[in-house]
Order: C-alpha cells, then sequence, then structure tokens
C-alpha cells in the first residue's frame, strides 16, 4: 500500500500548537517515511519547524485572500490523501475540504468551540480523553498512528543561543527564573504585583534575579510587576521566537499562568510552576511525554480548591487566582531548583 500522504493543519497559537506536537510525533513515529505538510500561520512557522516533524511547513495567512488561493494550490498540486484539523475551526477545516484531499480528519460537535465544523470532516472523532494533547493524540490515532502521543524534542538555533547568551553576559546574569505574567485574557491572571513581590523573594531567599517575559501590548503589566519587586532589579524581556526559546531553555524554573510562553518552556525542558484558576490544568495544564509514551509529571500545578472551571473570557482576575499566596509559589519554586540540583 501506498504511504500516506498526511496534511497537518494547525494554525495557532503558541500554547495549541505546543500542545500538538505530540499527537503529530506519534504520526511521525507511525509513519517514518510519509510526507507531513504542516500548515500554519507565519507567525508560528519556526516554531514547527524547530520540532523536525513535519517533511514541510507552510504558512497560510487566513486574512489574505492570495495568500488562501496559493495555499489551496499548493494543496491540491501535492494530491495529500488525508488532512487532520487539530484547530477545529472554519477556517481550518475548510482548507483541506477546498483542497481536495480526500481523507479530512476531525473533532465531532462534542470538541469543537464553531457549531457546524464537523460537517467539512468526513471522518469525526468524538473524544474520550480529558488534556487537549491527548484528544489531539485521538485524531492521530484515527489516522492510523500506533499510539496517539509520543515524545518530541525542539531545536534552538546556534545563533539564537548565542545571541542570548551574550545579552544575558551584558546584565551580568547566569542563572535565573523566568515569569511568564500575561495570560491571554485577564481572568487567567495572576496579580502582576503579586509577580513583583515574588521576584523580590526569589532575589532574597534563592539569589536569583528574574527574567520577565512579555509579549505585544503587555507593557504595563511587565512594568508593574518590575515596580513591585523593590530592589530585585527583574529584567524585562519582549523578544521574538527564536531568542525567547533560547531564553526559556536555559531558565532555572519557570512560572506562569496558563499561556503560551510556560507551555513552550515545558516543551524545551524547563521546569515550570502553573498557576491556574479559572481553566482546567487536566485539560491545559503542562504535558510532558518521555521515550516510553507515558506522561511525566515534572511539574508543579498550583490551583485553588474551590477554582470553578470556565473558559469565558473575564476582563478581571478571577477570585480563585486571588487564593494562590505569594509564600505557596516561592515554595514550588525552591522545589524545582533544588531538584535540579
Amino acid at each position: 500500500m501506498a504511504e500516506q500522504r498526511f496534511l497537518v493543519v494547525r494554525l495557532s497559537s503558541l500554547g495549541d500548537i505546543v500542545h500538538t506536537f505530540p499527537a503529530v510525533a506519534a504520526l511521525r513515529e507511525s509513519f517514518p517515511n510519509a510526507e507531513i505538510v504542516w500548515l500554519t500561520h507565519p507567525r508560528w512557522k519556526l516554531l514547527v519547524e524547530s520540532s523536525a516533524l513535519a517533511t514541510q511547513v507552510w504558512a497560510a495567512e487566513t486574512r489574505s485572500l492570495s495568500s488562501l488561493r496559493e495555499i489551496l494550490s499548493h494543496i491540491r498540486e501535492r494530491k495529500l490523501s488525508v488532512a487532520i484539523d487539530y484547530q477545529g475551526l472554519w477556517k481550518s477545516a475548510a482548507l483541506p475540504l477546498f483542497g481536495g484531499v480526500p481523507r479530512r480528519i476531525g473533532f465531532s460537535s462534542e470538541t469543537v468551540r464553531e457549531y457546524g465544523v464537523p460537517m467539512l470532516y468526513n471522518y469525526r472523532v468524538r473524544c474520550t480523553q480529558t488534556h487537549i494533547a491527548d484528544q489531539n493524540g485521538e485524531l492521530s490515532l484515527r489516522a492510523g498512528a500506533r499510539r496517539g502521543c509520543a515524545a518530541f524534542s525542539l531545536n534552538v538555533s546556534q545563533s539564537d543561543a548565542a545571541a542570548v547568551r551574550h545579552y544575558l553576559q551584558g546584565h551580568s546574569i547566569e542563572h535565573y527564573v523566568a515569569l511568564s505574567p500575561g495570560g491571554g485574557w485577564r481572568s487567567k491572571y495572576w496579580p502582576p504585583e503579586r509577580f513583583g513581590v515574588l521576584c523580590k523573594k526569589i532575589r532574597e531567599a534563592l539569589g536569583l534575579r528574574c527574567i520577565v517575559n512579555y509579549g505585544p501590548g503587555e507593557e504595563q503589566l511587565a512594568s508593574t510587576v518590575r515596580d513591585a519587586s523593590g530592589t530585585a532589579d527583574p529584567l524585562l524581556y519582549n523578544g521574538d521566537l527564536g531568542p525567547l526559546m533560547a531564553l526559556l531553555r536555559n531558565a532555572l524554573c519557570i512560572v506562569g499562568g496558563d499561556t503560551g510562553p510556560l507551555h513552550l518552556a515545558v516543551a524545551l525542558g524547563t521546569p515550570a510552576v502553573a498557576l491556574f484558576g479559572p481553566t482546567d490544568p487536566a485539560r491545559n495544564g503542562p504535558y510532558r511525554v518521555v521515550d516510553s509514551g507515558s506522561v511525566a509529571r515534572s511539574d508543579i500545578v498550583l490551583r485553588s480548591s474551590r477554582a470553578v472551571t470556565t473558559y469565558k473570557r473575564g476582563k478581571q482576575a478571577d477570585p480563585s487566582m486571588l487564593e494562590l499566596e505569594v509564600e505557596a509559589v516561592l515554595e514550588a519554586v525552591r522545589r524545582q531548583i533544588e531538584a535540579r540540583a
């Protein structure tokens, strides 16, 4: 039988792509010689390429008609036989359909967020697993993979690694804790003032400086962390994806909420202290796969026992996030660092 030719669709975003890697790794493991074309947004092309799981990575800007025409033309020309839509949106499901891929696999209506999307698939998977990475793995199983999830690794370029080393040397930093105070929407945030106090306590108790990673539009958030840190002197960092990967990989530990940089750091092997509130860590928490295929539980997840799971995008910190005390987070950081010693 001829080798399958796969189209993998996961356009965005950072954390979601990271949680798709184990499923595509299982696909690659099961079909080592198969062509796997991964379709993603231009912003995340480097990230997908760093996994070395795909034969080719195509970038599509779904808001550009010319980009869509070009991608659909490529799909038709390549005559791909199986498409797996790990995203589950109209825009991601439509591309394999209009590209003429004969076998299209996606989530059933119980899993997708946008009504009616499963109509565009001819193979629909009703998920039985809880974590989104395992749910992605169920799609890979439907495509013929021997298991749902497999281990993977991300490559950091030598130039990015060298640039970050030079950057850290310029600030007299060798060992550090990375902080990711953002969270996509406000209800997932741990208060930035508490991140600032945490910086101060990490400096006093552990002798380490913190590097605060922030993204576009989070300048005020990062400034608030710094202002609340006293004399701890955290370094504020806002860099491109490649250098960010190098920075996260070399951190002793990362502290953050349910946010892309935290999941990326986990994928790079960095121990995590994950702060959860409205979103369920059983579904969205740190996820690692060891070579045996079992999930390694080396990260510390802090969540109030009174947290109520919801994925509504609130504009203020969820009350359950306010129940996470600085001392508890500091102790978790200490445990992660001591475990590496």
